[in-house]
């Protein structure tokens, strides 16, 4: 009995042709709903304005804990952290 040489010797699947490319599924900051490529999701007047802070994270859909004060605000989202208006030159 022989021994395969290696650990590709090993391997009976054919080896990937494509990319690794995993979609990632991008949220509305103000509804929490997933966006869907080519369809315009409503954005309020106030967050257009920078008035309005997110209220889901862009990248898991949960909702966050949001702070607003006189000159600014900062959301907090569990999984994914703190985000503020200093980062979108809101503040």
């Amino acid at each position: 009995m022989t021994i395969p040489d290696g650990p590709s010797a090993l391997s009976t699947a054919p080896p990937s042709t494509t990319p690794n490319t995993a979609a990632v599924a991008l949220y509305n900051p103000f509804t929490g709903a997933v966006i869907t490529p080519g369809v315009d999701d409503a954005v309020p007047q106030a967050a257009l304005l920078g008035l309005e802070p997110p209220r889901y994270c862009t990248e898991c859909g949960r909702r966050m804990v949001v702070q607003i004060s006189p000159d600014g605000w900062w959301a907090k989202c569990s999984r994914h952290g703190v985000s503020d208006s200093r980062q979108g030159g809101h503040r």
